[in-house]
């Protein structure tokens, strides 16, 4: 990642909480503590943020505290193609008429694009989600209530009285910050609350994630792997990474980067 981008997300996240320790930054950017170290030097140097013991924190700290990750609009522009490619095999599992749940998340957003012909109803907690098939698709778009979190562009709700429980899917697609041997792995708790409801309301739980999610790790686990029905990945996927899921029972598809840019080309105009 270069340094532009790295500080980008350092002072996104300074601004989404009072604090943001080292090991945290080089969660989310994939850097050496090292690296992060001399960002933060510098960012200090240039007044942008404060340097503190073991991390950093905004100039003007935020008066309401974020969720923990990478913003949306940072996310959304890494591993663009493979997460397009998985989102068109997402929907190739999607048929007419039958009731959906896509979560918020980059990955997960891609599959607007190739549910603009299609006619379901559609449950999200994702406002550019709800917004892009809104404008662009005839499907029935259902929104869950809550607090907009404007980084992540996503709606939760701690309560249970929200209208969640009152709608059913039969399948849900979401991403993760990580996978691995204990399941799904998320970085906040208010995240892993929200996400937890909507699993709840669904028969069948497909996940969407890059290749390299599964050398991600977080403290908090979402989900056990007995509960994932499909993960959807692309090329980069590992033997080792590929036989953990199938010995937990978990069926895997590997979306074909360059045959889905193949298919658009080929799409009119």
């Amino acid at each position: 990642m270069h340094e532009k981008e790295r500080h980008r997300i350092i002072l996104s996240a300074v601004q989404e909480r009072p604090v943001v320790t080292v090991q945290e930054l080089v969660e989310m950017t994939s850097s050496s503590e090292a690296t992060i170290r001399r960002d933060i030097a510098a960012l200090h140097v240039q007044k942008r943020l404060r340097r503190v013991r073991g991390g950093a924190e905004a100039l003007n700290p935020p008066q309401v505290v974020g969720l923990a990750g990478r913003p949306f609009r940072v996310n959304e522009a890494l591993h663009t193609a493979e997460k397009r490619a998985i989102a068109s095999e997402a929907v190739e599992l999607c048929t007419d008429g039958e009731p959906i749940i896509i979560n918020g998340g980059t990955t997960t957003f891609q599959m607007v694009h190739f549910l603009a012909n299609r006619r379901m109803p559609i449950f999200t907690n994702s406002f550019p989600i709800a917004e892009h098939l809104l404008k662009h698709s005839k499907n029935t778009v259902m929104l869950s209530g809550g607090t907009i979190y404007r980084e992540q562009n996503i709606i939760l709700s701690p309560f249970d009285n929200d209208v969640t429980r009152n709608f059913y899917a039969k399948r849900m697609f979401m991403g993760a910050q990580g996978l691995g041997p204990l399941g799904l792995m998320e970085g906040d708790p208010l995240l892993i609350q929200a996400e937890q409801k909507l699993i709840d309301q669904a028969d069948e739980l497909v996940v969407l994630v890059d290749s390299s999610k599964f050398r991600q790790r977080s403290s908090l686990i979402l989900c056990g792997l007995a509960r994932i029905s499909t993960v959807i990945t692309d090329e980069g996927i590992e033997d080792r990474e590929a036989k953990m899921l199938e010995d937990a029972g978990v069926s895997l598809i590997v979306a074909r980067v360059n045959q889905t840019k193949q298919e658009e080309s080929s799409l009119p105009a």
